[in-house]
Formats: structure tokens, C-alpha cells, sequence
């Protein structure tokens, strides 16, 4: 089993609004390595989710380019699939699959190959949009994020999970439910996460519903737009940042 990054953190924190968690490690994190020789190892990064992570997920275009802005060259974002186009060159392997539901990955174990296959050290998850429009109860998208969290550690035991509350959704675009559920299902995410929440692989919210507006920062009700995929990039960005010193 690979591990091959190490780094050293004093905080993860991530998100506002909906009582993100927050992890707090008063001494080097269990993955750090405070000796690293100078050496900028790659961090492989990757973006997990539905239609909203990957067609086109040009949030993660953004993000790249903000990450490399930031000298943040080690950042190589990894999947089985390849990003779409976004207007400039950047990283877009992704792990984005349209129409997926979080509950039937796991069900059908489809993350253990992607996980042998691209060998995360991170993964920012963004998923249940389409279990939320399924009606799949909150209970149930937990369960299934829990399976996910299992398999993630089972191939590397230190990885890094960061977990989105997910952006909302127009009821009048959507389901007329959508929108309750959406909340309802992240208003339950923080204290599913501090419950499995490790010193050694830490479990981050990032807060990506608190200040969404579907009306200017979606497109159809659902998927983001220019705005929404700014303003997506950015909650990533700053929870990323503290991993990547």
C-alpha cells in the first residue's frame, strides 16, 4: 500500500454557516513529516463526485490555477477520467462521474478500483446531488459515505478526506423536495464526520452551501455556473491551503 506523501499541519479547518468541522492538532499531525529535505513531493490530489465534480467541474480548472499561482506546484490532481475543457490549460484528471449516486458507488464498490488505480494521498468528495433528487433518505447518503470513508482508509490508512456540504439546489428547477433535503443532509454532515473523524486521517468539511445562490451561481438550478464555480474553487482553495505547507 502506497503512502507516498508527507506533510506537516498544525490546523485543518473548513467551512462557515452550517457548523462546518473543524480539526485542530496542536502538534504534527500522525501523517506529517516534519523532515522533507527541501524536497516538493507530488500531493495527489483527488476531486471525487457526480456531474457536478466532473462535466465539466470547471471549479477544479480554477482551483489548479489558484494552486499554482500559490506555488503550489506539487498539486497533481488524479482520477480515472479526464477534465473537459475550461478554456486555459490546467491538471483535469478527476474522479466526476454525471448521473452518479454516492449510494450506488458504494453499493457496487466502484471507488476501491479508482483508488487502486490513482493512488490518492487526498480526496475532496462532493457527492449526493443525485441521491438528494433520488429521494435517498439523509441516513442512507451517510451510510454510504461512511463505506467510502472505510475504503478510502483501507488503501492508505493516513488519507486525507475532505467532505463537502454540498451546494443547494432551485426546488422549482430540481424537486420540489430538493431543497429541504439538501439542508437537511448538511445540516447532518458535520457530526457524521467528527464521528469518524482520526488524528491519522483526518475528516475536513468544506462548507460549500452557506452563501450559494442558485439563482446567479447556478445555471439550471443544480449545476454552477461561472460564479458558482468560483465561488466553489475558493472554499476548496482555502481548505486545501493548510495541507499543502
Amino acid at each position: 500500500m502506497k503512502n507516498r506523501l508527507s506533510r506537516t499541519a498544525a490546523r485543518l479547518a473548513a467551512g462557515i454557516g452550517l457548523a462546518a468541522a473543524v480539526l485542530v492538532a496542536p502538534t504534527a499531525p500522525a501523517w506529517a513529516d516534519t523532515d522533507r529535505g527541501g524536497r516538493e513531493e507530488p500531493v495527489r490530489i483527488m476531486p471525487l463526485g457526480d456531474s457536478i465534480t466532473g462535466s465539466p467541474g470547471c471549479w477544479r480548472a480554477l482551483l489548479w490555477a489558484d494552486l499554482m499561482e500559490a506555488g503550489h506546484t506539487e498539486a497533481d490532481f488524479v482520477g480515472t477520467r479526464p477534465g473537459d475543457g475550461c478554456g486555459f490549460a490546467h491538471d483535469g484528471d478527476n474522479e466526476g462521474h454525471g448521473g452518479f449516486l454516492v449510494t450506488d458507488v458504494a453499493r457496487r464498490g466502484l471507488l476501491v478500483d479508482w483508488l487502486d488505480r490513482t493512488d490518492p494521498d487526498v480526496v475532496m468528495m462532493h457527492f449526493g446531488t443525485n441521491d438528494v433528487w433520488s429521494a435517498v433518505p439523509t441516513g442512507t447518503i451517510l451510510d454510504a459515505y461512511g463505506t467510502l470513508v472505510a475504503q478510502m482508509r483501507e488503501h492508505d490508512p493516513r488519507m486525507r478526506i475532505m467532505v463537502a456540504q454540498i451546494i443547494p439546489m432551485d426546488p422549482e428547477r430540481s424537486c420540489a423536495a430538493c431543497g429541504r433535503r439538501v439542508r437537511d443532509l448538511n445540516a447532518a454532515i458535520p457530526a457524521w464526520a467528527e464521528s469518524l473523524d482520526t488524528r491519522r486521517s483526518p475528516v475536513v468539511v468544506v462548507d460549500q452551501w452557506t452563501g450559494f445562490d442558485t439563482d446567479t451561481d447556478t445555471y439550471d438550478g443544480v449545476h454552477p455556473s461561472e460564479s458558482g464555480n468560483r465561488r466553489i474553487a475558493d472554499h476548496w482553495l482555502a481548505a486545501l491551503l493548510p495541507l499543502l505547507r
